[in-house]
């Protein structure tokens, strides 16, 4: 175990049953936060999540909302303090991304991806912040896709380059109240919609790693390193960042 910089902390990370949410999840368990993993549809992968968290000597559940049906969420909420008692950490990382070159971007697509990776972010840090005392903190899985020009990713770039935007507003809404907004920017991280799954191909990933300065592609663990450092009160100084964690990508 390592020093429990979360000791104490409750912390929601929606998303969670895999990839950056599940690796994030279990790093704030091993630094001492009780945790909520919350998933949409992979219930098995959750539970080994929390099951994991467990038999380290952790505390977790899992909670069963998507962040894309606003009727989902104050339930996802209550059931966070009704196991736990109250919030200190949110992690905003449930996320939809298709890639949809320009003439195949239809109406639905676009709303797809606002209702959850916009609006469910948005409701999320509502509900959140209705719960948080001062200390709290609130981290938005963002991209540094945000500050690139991605062709094939015009309508999940979109939604990335809003968070951007809304966690500053929210960061100075919330400023008074003792709590932190920030974004979490990714790279080209692997995950499996970072992956052949999502259509990416494998000379789409050397180019990716030929133009990130660290020369590789990112590992979940690298991201989930630094959401504890936002999580933390060692980050107590910093808000309405946006923390690049992409390796050094197109520098």
């Amino acid at each position: 175990m390592s020093d429990k910089h979360l000791a104490g902390k409750v912390a929601l990370i929606t998303g969670a049953s895999r990839g950056i949410g599940a690796a994030i999840a279990t790093r704030f368990a091993k630094d001492g936060a009780k945790v909520v993993v919350n998933y949409s549809r992979s219930e098995k992968e959750a539970n080994e999540v929390v099951a994991g968290i467990v038999k380290a000597g952790g505390a977790a559940i899992a909670v069963k909302a998507d962040v894309g049906t606003p009727s989902d969420i104050p339930p996802m909420f209550a059931a966070t303090t009704k196991a736990f008692g109250k919030l200190d950490i949110l992690v905003n990382n449930a996320a939809i991304m298709q890639r949809t070159f320009l003439p195949d971007v239809t109406a639905e697509s676009i709303d797809a991806h606002f209702n959850v990776n916009v609006r469910g972010y948005l409701l999320c840090v509502k509900y959140a912040a209705e719960l948080m005392t001062a200390g709290g903190s609130i981290i938005n899985v963002g991209s540094a896709i945000s500050r690139m020009a991605y062709p094939g990713a015009v309508v999940y770039s979109a939604t990335k380059g809003a968070i951007d935007v809304m966690t500053r507003v929210l960061a100075a809404e919330l400023g008074p109240k003792g709590i932190r907004v920030n974004v979490l920017a990714p790279g080209s991280t692997r995950t499996d919609m970072n992956s052949e799954k999502s259509g990416k191909t494998k000379e789409e990933e050397k180019q990716e790693i030929a133009v990130t300065a660290m020369r590789r592609i990112g590992e979940v663990d690298d991201i989930a390193d630094a959401a504890a450092f936002l999580a933390s009160d060692d980050s107590r100084w910093v808000t309405g960042t946006w923390l690049d964690v992409s390796g050094g990508i197109r520098l």
